[in-house]
């Protein structure tokens, strides 16, 4: 009787263990798919697609300024970036994702800045805590700096 007992909560514990991973995997698919899209926005100057990426209770936390939060932060973040920095491409390195894939997860990362001649004019890290919302994963709070000291 102890051993099928045994067995029985060892595949129980087993299979809550799956279960938790494959949400985790679910979560990092979808960040890597919303990551591919993100810098499409600045290469076609479509705000649409950057807002899509943010949750619309969204916080994002630009180095030296303070964070803009709620349903317009994504796109007057897009503006900036788009009209006053020059954005125009970039890149996400992703090198962690943690959680328990439920409803939000850690993505902790690098990131490279490109101007309309495709040169690198910033680098650096970022933190984005994602959220899983009835539109699938989105990010809901984004935190970076750079790498450079500002000038």
């Amino acid at each position: 009787m102890k051993t099928h007992l045994f067995i029985l909560l060892g595949s129980l514990l087993i299979a809550g263990c799956n279960t938790k991973d494959t949400k985790l995997q679910e979560a990092r698919k979808a960040i890597a798919a919303s990551n591919e899209i993100y810098f499409q926005a600045f290469v076609k100057g479509d705000s649409s697609i950057f807002i899509d990426r943010y949750a619309a209770d969204c916080c994002i936390m630009p180095p030296g300024q303070p964070a803009i939060c709620g349903p317009e932060a994504a796109l007057e973040f897009f503006r900036t970036a788009y009209y006053k920095i020059g954005l125009r491409n970039g890149k996400f390195i992703t090198t962690d994702v943690f959680g328990d894939g439920e409803e939000y997860v850690t993505e902790v990362g690098l990131w490279q800045s490109f101007d309309a001649d495709n040169v690198m004019f910033d680098d650096g890290k970022f933190l984005v805590l994602w959220k899983k919302t009835d539109k699938g994963w989105k990010m809901f709070r984004d935190s970076f700096s750079s790498n450079h000291l500002s000038k």
